[in-house]
């Protein structure tokens, strides 16, 4: 079992409880259920005939049928955020996240945001996030320690500020000269009094074209946009592996969570979400995590680290879904309003209210993706030729 002890999952399972503590999780249970937590912050795979097998498996035969990876298996499935799959049995939906009221004091809401936030930090900082967790195997020789074995990845937004603002560790930033997330790195680690902290990976395309198929194997995807936004994170990854870090403490969750997309903020008139409010957008939202979640998960375990997210922590979560549209998107458009309230007890002023890219435009990674495709004979009148041209790397 990862991400908590078989016998706090087999707890959650019993009580139906979606949010039950954890950072999430998934693993066999002793009695042979595969189960994932209701976010999919853990992935888990399964051989796809597995679910339809209607033959009894061995105990021996069963382990290897499934795996944290979907390189180890033959014909991988993933199990849907929140299941449990019993062999020979069809995944049935066990846990759902929660529909709490919505917070009737704004301040109230904040302050429960800020001390959830508090609250799963300091978890990490205290190793407790990693008890009774079964760390993969490339990691199992590594002692870890408190926080010495964990690095920060950092874009100097809010969400990965707020992360780096609990760890006495290196931040590191991925992208290419003159991109906006080296800058906003740069601009954020002076003002938290960071700038000895900061390591700047920056990027050639020789280091886009030789990551290129080791995202797309470790993955198990091709498609331009997933390798797009994989790409900076595994990159940052590989860097802080090599210099000795076996953890990677991440912003991820945060824009779901709170409202951080343009298409949430102009709910309903966006035609990218159904929902007619806001903060039913961030709930429409927040079910495109678990596919998230897994292409960025296994993305840094493909580069050597252990991701670690925060603010992904179930009482973050929980505070989250309690909060109003006012507090996701205020009146004037600005997006993570109560998020960017709470993260002033952690971060300066200037940070926790600077607007960000998304990571494989501010990374300049996405660009650098278009012209290797295009130098590689796929042009752009080509349907979706960057990822025809990872699809050929991947082949190479």
């Amino acid at each position: 079992m990862r991400g908590a002890s078989a016998e706090a999952v087999a707890r959650a399972i019993a009580d139906g409880d979606a949010l039950s503590g954890t950072a999430g999780f998934a693993g066999r249970l002793p009695d042979g259920l595969l189960v994932r937590d209701a976010l999919g912050r853990q992935p888990i795979f399964v051989e796809s005939n597995v679910a339809a097998s209607d033959s009894a498996e061995s105990d021996a035969d069963e382990r290897q049928q499934w795996s944290f990876s979907p390189t180890d298996l033959e014909n991988p499935e993933s199990i849907p955020a929140g299941h449990v799959l019993a062999p020979g049995e069809s995944p049935e939906r066990l846990l759902s996240l929660p529909e709490p009221p919505t917070a009737a004091d704004d301040r109230e809401a904040v302050v429960g945001v800020r001390d959830a936030i508090g609250e799963a930090l300091e978890s990490v900082e205290t190793d407790e996030a990693l008890e009774s967790v079964e760390a993969p195997e490339a990691l199992d020789s590594v002692e870890s320690s408190a926080s010495g074995d964990l690095a920060v990845a950092f874009s100097g937004g809010v969400d990965s500020a707020v992360v780096a603002s609990a760890f006495d560790a290196p931040l590191y930033v991925v992208g290419f000269p003159g991109s906006h997330d080296v800058s906003a790195a740069r601009r954020a680690a002076r003002l938290m009094g960071r700038e000895g902290d900061l390591r700047v990976v920056e990027l050639s395309p020789e280091d886009v074209e030789r990551a290129v198929p080791k995202v797309a194997e470790a993955t198990g995807r091709t498609n331009a946009m997933d390798v797009q936004i994989a790409l900076p994170l595994f990159l940052a990854a590989e860097r802080a592996a090599s210099d000795g870090y076996d953890r990677l403490a991440v912003g991820q969750g945060a824009d779901e969570l709170f409202g951080g997309y343009a298409k949430v903020a102009r709910a309903p008139e966006d035609p990218r979400v159904e929902a007619e409010t806001v903060r039913g957008a961030v709930r429409e939202v927040m079910g495109t995590l678990p596919d998230q979640l897994e292409r960025d998960v296994l993305a840094l375990r493909g580069a050597g680290v252990e991701p670690v997210a925060p603010l992904l922590d179930d009482r973050v979560v929980r505070s989250a879904l309690r909060l109003p549209g006012h507090l996701l998107v205020d009146s004037r458009g600005e997006r993570k309003k109560a998020l960017r309230l709470a993260a002033r007890e952690f971060v300066p002023d200037p940070v926790a209210f600077r607007e960000k890219k998304a990571v494989q435009y501010g990374s300049l990674v996405a660009r650098e993706l278009d012209r290797l495709a295009r130098q590689a004979g796929f042009k752009r009148r080509m349907d979706d030729h960057v990822s025809k041209y990872v699809e050929s790397r991947l082949s190479d």
